[in-house]
């Protein structure tokens, strides 16, 4: 499908028919596409400096991204690339040089979460925990070790999502305890793995894993790439734990869903194993488009509008209103789980249809509306900027095609 414009939350195709882009293109867009204060700021940078290489020089839009994301996470160095498969191999690579500087080169190893995803290059398919994406590539990959997620949906009777963290947080510690001496970091998507059907999980996660890679000497990673700037209902979703990760990897919304980019940000302590006149010592990683001017823009004036609008709490009022609007979908008697987190929302259906996926996008495009569910999951990401039309019509138009979906179920039967 051609699509020729996009304004707001809705796409226009060549048709002239519009869809309400209920998954934020895959979770890049925050306000709506086109937003005048980040094509202005574009239009303006442009007219300065398209792009200079970040190597023995800076520039202002790059400085000032860095002193914002900085000043927003705690953590006081960031490193600059194209996308968030990118982001994920600078951090891996990053902390595994830096245990090579520091005299650990057997800590070369990683861990993640079962069902984790952080990306589709060879190195980032390593701590990526779905078959699908790296069966065909498997003799590439370099597989990482996976612990049992906290997904809340894994809860056994009479257990909270607490106690379902807790269970998994006793998994991680005993794995911690025999493979430390070479695990150089735990990979986590704080909150809510996504690609795994949106399974969220308690903060009390969160909060133990960094003990435990403290206890350890093990780095945490905390990958916000697809829930970070107020996804979850905080700016970072870690930032609802308490805790502060040795590394965060950016990309996505870091834009607003206007140009490619990807930030990891790390601490002091990492940076400072790295400074050195030994070339060897330094951070072997090169991209040419590290820190574009351009994109770097685009990032500094999402920031800006987060600041001007005052998006999260906003935020927490769009989502009470869109609460009420899905209720119908989220008690619907074939919805199973149904769950929200700050501007996501999900629910898995209880269908034998096989490509329900399909199905599902396929009657929701019929009814102007971009879904697409991940396996029996079908969830909404949409941009910041509904207003009460375009939330009437999400709901609506996801219950028609869960409706129209079943009722195919039933013919087949």
């Amino acid at each position: 499908m051609a699509i020729e414009r996009a304004q707001g939350p809705w796409l226009y195709a060549r048709d002239g028919q519009r869809y309400l882009d209920g998954i934020s293109s895959w979770w890049v867009n925050l306000f709506g596409h086109s937003h005048p204060h980040i094509q202005a700021a574009l239009i303006d940078q442009i007219a300065r400096l398209d792009h200079v290489m970040l190597a023995g020089f800076t520039h202002t839009a790059v400085v000032d991204l860095s002193e914002r994301l900085a000043a927003l996470t705690g953590l006081g160095h960031a490193f600059y690339g194209s996308d968030g498969a990118s982001a994920t191999e600078i951090a891996l690579k990053m902390s595994a040089h830096y245990w090579r500087n520091a005299g650990h080169p057997d800590k070369c190893r990683f861990v993640g979460m079962a069902g984790g995803y952080h990306g589709e290059t060879v190195g980032a398919l390593g701590v990526t925990d779905i078959a699908l994406f790296r069966k065909a590539y498997a003799p590439l990959v370099r597989l990482a070790d996976t612990v049992p997620s906290p997904d809340a949906r894994s809860a056994l009777p009479g257990e909270s999502p607490k106690d379902t963290a807790q269970r998994a947080i006793a998994a991680l510690q005993e794995w911690l305890a025999e493979h430390h001496s070479t695990t150089a970091a735990f990979i986590v998507e704080p909150l809510v793995q996504c690609a795994a059907g949106m399974a969220m999980h308690d903060a009390e996660y969160l909060r133990q894993a960094r003990t435990l890679c403290d206890r350890y000497n093990v780095h945490l990673v905390a990958d916000e790439i697809a829930v970070g700037f107020g996804r979850t209902g905080s700016m970072f979703a870690h930032q609802q734990a308490g805790i502060r990760p040795d590394f965060i990897c950016l990309s996505k919304g870091l834009t607003g869903g206007t140009l490619a980019l990807s930030a990891v940000l790390t601490t002091d302590t990492v940076y400072a194993a790295f400074y050195d006149d030994d070339v060897a010592r330094g951070f072997l990683h090169s991209h040419s488009y590290t820190g574009n001017p351009l994109a770097c823009r685009a990032a500094v004036a999402t920031l800006e509008l987060f600041e001007q609008t005052g998006a999260l709490a906003r935020n927490r009022q769009t989502a009470q209103a869109l609460n009420a609007a899905l209720s119908p979908l989220a008690l619907h008697h074939r919805v199973r789980h149904a769950r929200h987190l700050g501007m996501i929302w999900a629910w898995d259906i209880d269908t034998t249809l096989p490509d329900f996926a399909r199905r599902f996008h396929h009657h929701a495009m019929a009814h102007g509306l971009l879904l697409r569910p991940i396996g029996r999951t079908v969830y909404a990401m949409p941009p910041y900027v509904l207003d009460g039309e375009a939330m009437d019509h999400l709901a609506r138009g996801a219950l028609a095609a869960l409706e129209a979906t079943l009722a195919e179920e039933t013919c087949q039967v």
